[in-house]
């Protein structure tokens, strides 16, 4: 069976940038399955994925474009320390959930903090950043229907509750 939309498609892979550096892997933890066509892979991925079958392995270059996007000045905000209602000592790399000027909820990340101003980052960490997967499909099947109505894939093809 090939991949195509709304086929449950399982993955081994690793996720490398340029520098060969490794961001994320299945090694270790188990394959990854997702809905083929879902939108629950980035673009470049799942494009370079279509009518392959189990057993293709395969190497691809992720643009930025094709993946997270290019990164954006203008999610970078600097604030003033006390709009962060916290006891806990802000650091560098933490992440909290803030509200857009648009009003939608947000993942910032702390990229810098003085004493009087905190600087936070909403672009997603990989922003800007090429792709290098070494992917290798181990499975093909296709979707259930609560799959295809809940828009991803059921672990164990059992269901689950939302």
């Amino acid at each position: 069976m090939q991949i195509d939309n709304l086929k449950v498609v399982t993955l081994d892979y690793t996720l490398k940038d340029d520098a060969g550096t490794v961001l994320d892997s299945t090694e270790g933890r188990g394959d990854f399955a997702y809905l083929h066509g879902a939108r629950n892979i980035i673009p470049g991925l799942e494009n370079a994925l279509n009518g392959k079958s189990v057993g293709d392995s395969l190497q691809v270059h992720i643009t930025p474009a094709d993946a997270y996007g290019e990164k954006n000045e203008e999610l970078v905000h600097t604030v003033p320390r006390d709009m962060f209602e916290t006891d806990t000592e802000i650091q560098v790399g933490m992440q909290f959930h803030a509200q857009s000027t648009s009003g939608q909820m947000m993942v910032v990340t702390v990229v810098e903090v003085s004493a009087d101003e905190i600087t936070v980052d909403g672009n997603h960490p990989l922003a800007g950043v090429p792709l290098n997967f070494d992917v290798k499909v181990v499975d093909v099947r296709d979707a259930t229907a609560e799959e295809i109505a809940h828009g991803h894939v059921h672990a164990g093809g059992c269901g689950h509750q939302h």
